[in-house]
């Protein structure tokens, strides 16, 4: 298992988080709080503007080249690749910016393995966004980069909730929600170490057609869809007075609980059930998926260093990816 211990400090250069969602995937897109851990795993952009007359690679591409050094699992960047070139150009529209006017380069790196459910695409966009204010240069806030984010965002996601933009860009663990203006997010403190062991089912998912399918089915019972969502906002309560007091036990439950209620919107699958009944099993206090579901991650919550690498070298048996994190 890979160790991605999250420091606490804000990203310096063109660094863009990636992210694990603990409580909250889908419910959040309906204006209820949702809790974020920013995993120390980062995504980073060199934009390098180009001659006219000496365009290289960008020559035949309108004028931008894309060089995509991301690590990530197979078949990733083939199944987004389009929704990747979309959210790049509404980022670069958001600057104002046309490659064939003005020809650049953008070389996309760092250490985050793009995984359904690791918040890739907010990490792209945010590193994007951070590279363009350094390449122009253009001083800008971390409120602005946030912005320009939700932007590309839009590429990947159609109407994205705007949670993984805001972990990419601040990093910490974050209590989150949207608004009819702008979302709300706190930045929470940390009393106790929280040890998480994340792994891939290796499935790519589209979140756009996910986000769409819990939406069909709410317009079609709302009823039913209201009777989750208010089981939910009772558990992301608990799950905040949990972080807030250190109490990782309760904590642990709650996520157990959480992904019941994604099992019951019918988010998570065979391959996502596996690895969180092989999680507990190792010793995990709780696991449940994170992100969009129907393939993607999980995660597990780990109460020592100890049982951390147990549970990591459980999932290793059956998971093609695994990874270590601390939120801190």
């Amino acid at each position: 298992a890979t160790d991605q211990d999250t420091k606490p400090t804000l990203p310096e250069g063109t660094h863009a988080y990636g992210k694990l969602i603990l409580f909250g995937e889908h419910f959040v897109v309906y204006k209820v709080p949702a809790l974020v851990g920013a995993v120390s795993a980062y995504t980073d952009c060199n934009v390098e503007f180009l001659d006219k007359d000496n365009m290289n690679g960008a020559a035949g591409t309108g004028g931008l080249e894309i060089v995509d050094n991301r690590p990530a699992v197979p078949n990733y960047k083939v199944k987004k690749a389009e929704e990747g070139k979309q959210a790049i150009g509404l980022v670069l529209d958001h600057f104002g910016l046309n490659p064939k006017e003005r020809p650049m380069k953008l070389t996309f790196g760092g250490d985050l393995c793009a995984v359904s459910g690791i918040g890739a695409s907010a990490a792209q966009v945010v590193a994007l966004a951070r590279g363009l204010s350094l390449a122009l240069p253009k001083e800008m806030t971390e409120e602005e980069i946030n912005a320009a984010g939700y932007e590309g965002e839009k590429g990947y996601h159609g109407t994205p909730s705007g949670i993984d933009n805001t972990a990419a860009t601040f990093g910490g663990v974050l209590r989150f929600q949207r608004t009819d203006g702008d979302p709300i997010f706190i930045k929470k403190k940390i009393t106790e170490p929280i040890r998480i062991v994340y792994a891939s089912t290796g499935i790519t998912a589209s979140t756009t057609t996910v986000v769409g399918d819990v939406k069909a089915k709410k317009e079609a019972d709302e009823e039913w869809f209201d009777g989750l969502l208010q089981k939910y906002v009772t558990l992301v309560g608990k799950g905040e007075k949990a972080i807030d007091e250190g109490d990782l036990a309760t904590l642990g439950k709650l996520m157990d609980e959480n992904h019941a209620l994604c099992q019951e919107l019918t988010v998570s699958c065979q391959e996502l059930d596996d690895l969180v009944l092989a999680a507990r099993a190792a010793g995990a206090i709780g696991a449940k998926m994170s992100g969009t579901g129907r393939g993607g991650l999980m995660l597990a919550l780990t109460p020592t260093p100890e049982i951390q690498d147990q549970v990591a070298a459980a999932l290793e048996k059956i998971a093609p990816q695994v990874w270590k994190t601390t939120f801190a």
